[in-house]
């Protein structure tokens, strides 16, 4: 597993974040699992930071539970089949891609997949950990296309996938958490950011594209390699 990969993956749960189903609503979202609601006093920072806390373990628990079991089944496969989970991985990713570029639609990908919870667990803590667990599970049209390509780069390079949704995990948790403790400046922060996010959709979109043609090419260790031969002129 070359840094390069982990460099993508961690960037790409940073994007997952910045998709405009998500960071708009965030700070208003973590105060709600933090305990505020209309009639109740605002929560505390300690409240909503460790309620961002057990979101963020929520989700990563499930992304890392995957990243096991892709991991098992990747490691088992054959060489010949690898071969092909690299070629398939890396065309999922060439679409993924186009798709964040705006050049492909997927309605797939754009449809929301709800449920409904009657009873609540009486602890908040609890219930942030749950809606982070559903945030990883059903929150497509936020993370869908974003996941999928590194769900795509792990198939290109079997044995990786728990590392590298590892890394997503942290991509997208990290903002999650200081969001969660910069509370009262995370809304200004945010509304500056705002204006910027489609571009940075295009351009981690065309990122996606180029990285899918080494996958499809199994040419991915060419990154690797020019990673050595920098830190070798450098030294």
């Amino acid at each position: 597993m070359d840094q390069f990969s982990l460099v993508v993956a961690f960037t790409a749960g940073l994007v997952s974040f910045l998709s405009p189903c998500v960071l708009p609503i965030i700070p208003g979202f973590l105060a709600y699992l933090a305990g505020s609601s209309a009639g109740e006093s605002a929560p505390k920072r300690k409240d909503i930071f460790l309620a961002s806390l057990f979101f963020v373990l929520g989700f990563s628990a499930v992304f890392s539970l995957f990243g096991v079991l892709l991991n098992t089944v990747l490691r088992a496969a054959a060489y010949s089949v690898q071969l092909w989970l690299s070629r398939i991985g890396g065309g999922f990713i060439i679409l993924f891609g186009l798709y964040l570029t705006g050049l492909l639609k997927f309605p797939l990908l754009e449809r929301e997949y709800k449920f409904s919870v009657r009873r609540m667990p009486r602890s908040r803590l609890f219930t942030a950990f749950l809606f982070g667990a559903a945030f990883a599970a059903g929150w497509t049209p936020c993370v869908g296309a974003v996941l999928g390509s590194i769900l795509g780069l792990a198939a290109s390079a079997p044995g990786s996938a728990f590392v590298l949704l590892f890394a997503y995990s942290l991509g997208l948790g990290i903002p999650f958490l200081l969001v969660g403790f910069f509370t009262s400046r995370a809304a200004s922060a945010i509304s500056r950011i705002l204006p910027f996010l489609l571009y940075i959709r295009i351009i981690f979109g065309i990122l996606l594209i180029i990285i899918g043609i080494f996958a499809f090419t199994q040419s991915l260790g060419l990154i690797a390699n020019v990673e050595i031969l920098n830190r070798f002129l450098l030294q």
